[in-house]
């Protein structure tokens, strides 16, 4: 990536929480030797990169960027340029933008879907004017008004992304120590005397660490010299240094390389394996190692450092003369107790709300058990009714199948046999008895055979 795109969007931001230190004494594996990509944080991360990707592919728009200064690339001016990069590009800059907006979409129907709204017709047009890195009337082909919003919100964002994280630490610190007084309350006199000892032992141990050099220093980039790069401390060289250092060549140390440049210092205060070190103490403690340099180094505050600012760095006093770095535990507490009794009010205000939501969910809950009674009743009720009838027709058929009787209790199908024979007597001329019998002698009237 050139160092004028890297100005454009300032994607080499240090925004990612780990920073790996560089080794130079082995060679890194092969899939390590690809460009880190580390987030910047922001929620168009992808889209960002993705875009900057593409224009990368054009030769006349590399050019230009080469050639840009940084207010002409942070004012958006450069988007102009747009208009001359091939159809291709274009072609897939409408892609990524198409996608991007449909992506919104998404979010914006899982908020309102949240919020108990879908039946309000979404008016996207409206609803996309909230994102500002692209434009919203526009929602299929990426014009240079994109790029342009796309570079001015970026800068915008990023600039803003350190006090965010400042303020989110803030916050970090306050819970914790919220949480430390609630906990010792719920101990009796004794337990809270030993666990306030206990405390008390851990910060001293904390404290108790190596001198940590003053960021940006020659005592600390000679340290980095000899332990990380493997050389000579008395042959220390700031223009070789640099050149170490810039991972990617690109010609500038960009915040992510500056902050693995720290990793020594930090590694003396801080360690993972230790129950009295924060690591996200550690990580506010890079950023603001990170900030100091900048404020001294980056002359022209574009959170890039060139080889002319590092080596001008380099000649002050205070390169050869820096102080100790004054860690987290030097200095002031990050918050005030008015700022700590406003947090806890606004985690009671909090709880109350959760048990106010809490209670209607168990209420709705128990609403939910009655109504689950009440139809497993019917459901019994149903099925009895079910059972009751499929007896009755069970009964009904087996009353059907038997054969009808007579006034006397006879089977009734004899008379009829009676009715079918007399008839068929009269046809046959045959004589029979009162019963219906045919007589053994035969009649008088019926010729002798003599012999």
């Amino acid at each position: 990536m050139t160092g004028g795109l890297k100005v454009l969007l300032l994607l080499s931001l240090s925004l990612v929480v780990w920073t790996v230190p560089i080794d130079r004494k082995q060679d890194p594996p092969q899939e390590d030797r690809a460009e880190d990509n580390g987030d910047t944080g922001l929620y168009y991360d992808r889209y960002l990169r993705e875009v900057i990707e593409v224009l990368e592919t054009d030769p006349h728009f590399r050019e230009k960027l080469q050639s840009a200064n940084t207010d002409d690339i942070k004012n958006g001016r450069l988007s102009k340029e747009l208009d001359l990069v091939g159809h291709h590009v274009r072609t897939r800059l409408d892609e990524l933008k198409r996608q991007e907006v449909s992506r919104l979409r998404m979010l914006l129907k899982a908020k309102l879907d949240s919020t108990n709204a879908q039946s309000v017709q979404m008016d996207h047009v409206s609803l996309l004017k909230q994102f500002e890195h692209l434009d919203p009337h526009n929602q299929n082909t990426f014009e240079a008004k994109d790029l342009e919003l796309l570079i001015v919100t970026a800068t915008k964002d990023l600039e803003n992304y350190d006090a965010e994280r400042h303020e989110e630490f803030k916050r970090y610190e306050m819970l914790k120590e919220h949480e430390r007084r609630e906990y010792l309350k719920s101990l009796d006199q004794e337990k809270r005397e030993e666990e306030e000892k206990r405390i008390q032992e851990l910060k001293e141990k904390h404290r108790q660490h190596p001198k940590v050099n003053a960021p940006g220093s020659v005592d600390q980039l000679r340290e980095v010299w000899k332990e990380t790069d493997g050389l000579d401390p008395q042959e220390f060289n700031p223009k070789t240094f640099f050149k170490l250092h810039d991972t990617n060549g690109d010609g500038v140390l960009d915040e992510q390389e500056l902050e693995a440049l720290f990793t020594k210092e930090l590694e003396k205060v801080y360690d993972p394996k230790n129950e009295e070190d924060d690591m996200m103490e550690m990580e506010e403690e890079r950023l603001r190692m990170r900030e100091h340099v900048m404020q001294n180094v980056d002359l022209n505050h574009d959170r890039l450092v060139s080889l002319e600012e590092f080596l001008k760095s380099t000649e002050k006093k205070e390169f050869n003369n820096a102080k100790e770095w004054e860690t987290l535990d030097d200095t002031k507490p990050v918050y005030t107790e008015e700022e700590l009794q406003r947090f806890e009010a606004e985690l009671r205000d909090r709880e109350v709300d959760l048990g106010r939501r809490a209670e209607k969910l168990r209420q709705e809950q128990e609403l939910l058990k009655e109504r689950s009674k009440a139809l497993e009743a019917q459901k019994r009720e149903y099925q009895q009714a079910v059972m009751e009838r499929s007896q009755k027709q069970k009964e009904q058929q087996a009353l059907n199948r038997q054969p009808p009787s007579g006034p006397n209790g006879e089977l009734q199908f004899q008379q009829e046999i009676q009715k079918l024979a007399n008839e068929d007597n009269q046809v046959l001329k045959v004589p029979v008895d009162e019963n219906g019998n045919v007589p053994a002698e035969p009649p008088q009237n019926l010729p002798q055979h003599t012999s």
